[in-house]
């Protein structure tokens, strides 16, 4: 019970990573607000927690309006009684080759996956100095450090979480605010596990490892970050990977 008593809100936490994360949390004590993009995928992702239906509520503001974003992470407080930890995990991708990536799609995938970022830290923070503290995590990726050949905006978008989340860790600090991000290889995702078996056997063949993560595997670092065990971790990204990117 590593988060007894702590709330947190997970955005993107109704499928994959986020979910396990959320999931992992409300093993371990916390109340969580799942945040997810459509009222419809939050109820499904609510539905599958049922023994925690009084620790857990669904949330689904636009993460790139500030003001949508205040009110909910609000409500979650009221709710909840605190705001202790917030978990940036909701984002988009593309593998879109430079030459027909558009603008517009550039941008789409730069507003949620680093605008939004930023929307959601400036709130949580607003709620948690006056609490005397509290924790950041957000989801970068491996990419980040070796690109990937199609899809440009993607690992710059998490380049740029990176940036981000160093920047903040330390300009945090002094309120007892620690930020981190995790950076994760290739995970069983829906996306993953929807190609096929040769494909992921390929794949997992190049990790040193020798296979693919699992959710979990990445939801057990989020719970590190967040719990009294990374008390003193911050302006960390912690890779994910198996030793993909070591």
């Amino acid at each position: 019970m590593l988060l007894q008593g702590k709330t947190a809100v997970v955005t993107g936490g109704t499928r994959g990573i986020g979910f396990a994360i959320a999931k992992l949390y409300l093993e371990n004590g916390a109340n969580v607000a799942i945040a997810g993009s459509r009222q419809e995928t939050v109820d499904k992702a609510l539905a599958q927690l049922p023994e925690y239906a009084g620790r857990v509520m669904g949330i689904c503001p636009n993460l790139c309006d500030p003001e949508a974003v205040g009110a909910a992470f609000a409500a979650v407080k009221e709710k909840f009684g605190s705001l202790d930890i917030l978990v940036n995990n909701a984002g988009v991708s593309s593998r879109a080759s430079l030459y027909d990536y558009s603008a517009e799609e550039f941008t789409n995938v730069m507003n949620l996956n680093v605008n939004a970022v930023f929307v959601c830290c400036q709130a949580a923070a607003r709620i948690m100095k006056p609490q005397g503290g509290g924790v950041i995590i957000n989801t970068s990726s491996m990419v980040a450090k070796i690109g990937q050949p199609a899809g440009c905006a993607y690992p710059a978008s998490k380049f740029a979480v990176n940036g981000l989340t160093i920047s903040l860790a330390r300009e945090l600090a002094r309120d007892q605010i620690r930020v981190n991000a995790v950076a994760p290889g290739v995970t069983r995702t829906d996306m993953v596990a929807a190609l096929p078996e040769e494909m992921v056997a390929r794949v997992s063949a190049g990790i040193p490892l020798g296979r693919v993560g699992e959710p979990l595997d990445v939801a057990n670092a989020f719970l590190f970050l967040a719990s009294e065990m990374g008390s003193y971790v911050t302006g960390a990204v912690l890779g994910v990977d198996g030793g993909s990117v070591a």
